[in-house]
């Protein structure tokens, strides 16, 4: 009954859903990709997974897609006769995951109507499908175990933010929640409250956070050295990034910087707002702010061109974040002054760069505490606090080697999430 009433809604509910897409894709410059939302794949386009047993992960945006890469490595190595294909349901998400060699293949997710996902279904045949995080649509689900196809929820987390959100409509959930084959939770206090919202208690558990078996190493001197020079700023500037900031953010960061600089011109700032399509909104900021600055997507390397002090990098591009990490001395990671839930505090980390962040850290509230217990970074309490503590880490590297190696050993003592993972995988391929 309920999947009957789901998809009566769903077809009155497609008009506003093409135009709502329709209008979100113009409006940031990409096209919709309407063909494959509809679960339509050229032949010629599935040439890389012809004849081949498929893989199927399903990672939402851009933070979702950097969770799986270690899961998409563990699984690469381990079933090499597989086909990987990914969707994503954002451009940027796409982006990322395009760039990823593990895969064989990359489409947008389809909308969840049900001739789109049967379509998709039927020409994929997928022998196994993984979805990251916490994207539950019902027919997908449901076409999905009705085919017998293994479903696992990976990397599966309910924030502090959205549970109670969860918990409100535990009767549109649970429908999707009893279909899959098995729910691999970050925590334990994830497994509580998706079995609380409807998920089996016999086929949930915990298998840690894919985020900590990211790739570690300290950057060296001489790889800092390289990466600035691609970038064209001098190697003997202190270098600070803020990245993925929010609306609300780059006023009280810029603001801080502006009184530093006028006390040194050996600063830097790169500066990479969490959503590329802000990057005019930012640009008209710097300016305002008599802020000399250059778009990343307009500095060609072969330019003859050198950024100077107190000027600032504008990072405008995709897949370029861990590179600005590398060559900074410390970060700010942005989401985290405004209340948006913060972002992922263990990419700087894993190269040994010392982060600060604000109070606002619900979707990462994990990470944050051990962040916090390490040693590995500093939480500001408030805006006015920003210029005390960027002027702290500019005057004292002995401090930003401690925070920086304390980081390190975040990754190392916190990793083994993927092998739990595919322990669980194994049971179903």
């Amino acid at each position: 009954m309920f999947f009957l009433a789901y998809n009566i809604l769903s077809i009155f509910l497609l008009v506003p859903v093409i135009l709502y897409h329709l209008y979100r894709s113009v409006s940031r410059g990409r096209p919709p990709a309407f063909l494959e939302r509809f679960g339509y794949i050229p032949s010629t386009e599935l040439a890389p997974i012809k004849n081949r047993p498929v893989i199927w992960l399903h990672a939402v945006s851009v933070g979702e897609t950097i969770a799986a890469r270690p899961l998409l490595k563990a699984l690469r190595k381990k079933y090499p006769g597989y086909a990987i294909l990914i969707s994503n349901t954002t451009e940027t998400g796409r982006s990322i995951a395009s760039g990823y060699s593990e895969k064989d293949l990359c489409i947008y997710f389809p909308f969840d109507f049900l001739p789109a996902v049967r379509l998709a279904l039927n020409t994929i045949k997928p022998k196994m499908i993984i979805i990251m995080e916490t994207e539950i649509w019902p027919n997908f689900t449901r076409e999905a175990n009705r085919r017998r196809i293994p479903l696992i929820l990976a990397n599966g987390r309910i924030s502090d933010h959205s549970y109670s959100g969860y918990l409100k409509f535990a009767w549109f959930f649970r429908h999707s929640l009893k279909l899959f084959s098995a729910l691999c939770m970050q925590t334990e206090n994830d497994c509580e409250r998706i079995i609380a919202i409807g998920a089996p208690q016999k086929r949930t558990m915990t298998a840690g956070n894919l985020k900590y078996d990211i790739p570690f190493h300290p950057v060296s001197n001489k790889e800092r050295a390289v990466l600035r020079e691609r970038y064209a700023i001098p190697k003997e500037l202190v270098v600070m990034t803020a990245a993925s900031t929010h609306p609300g953010e780059e006023e009280y960061i810029l603001a801080a910087y502006i009184e530093l600089i006028r006390e040194t011109k050996d600063l830097f700032l790169v500066l990479v707002p969490r959503h590329p399509e802000r990057t005019n909104e930012v640009a008209a900021l710097l300016e305002r702010m008599n802020l000399s600055y250059r778009k990343r997507s307009t500095l060609k390397m072969s330019e003859n061109v050198q950024l100077k002090g107190g000027e600032v990098l504008l990072g405008n591009t995709i897949g370029e974040m861990m590179d600005f990490y590398a060559l900074s001395n410390f970060a700010f990671v942005g989401g985290s002054l405004v209340p948006t839930g913060g972002h992922n505090l263990l990419e700087p980390a894993s190269l040994g760069i010392p982060t600060i962040y604000g109070p606002y850290m619900n979707n990462f509230k994990e990470i944050a505490e051990l962040v916090q217990h390490y040693g590995a970074g500093i939480r500001v309490e408030s805006a006015d606090k920003l210029p005390e503590i960027f002027c702290t880490l500019i005057g004292n590297e002995t401090l930003r080697q401690v925070l920086g190696q304390n980081g390190l050993k975040i990754i190392r003592d916190n990793g083994g999430a993927s092998e739990r993972h595919l322990q669980e995988i194994a049971r179903y391929l």
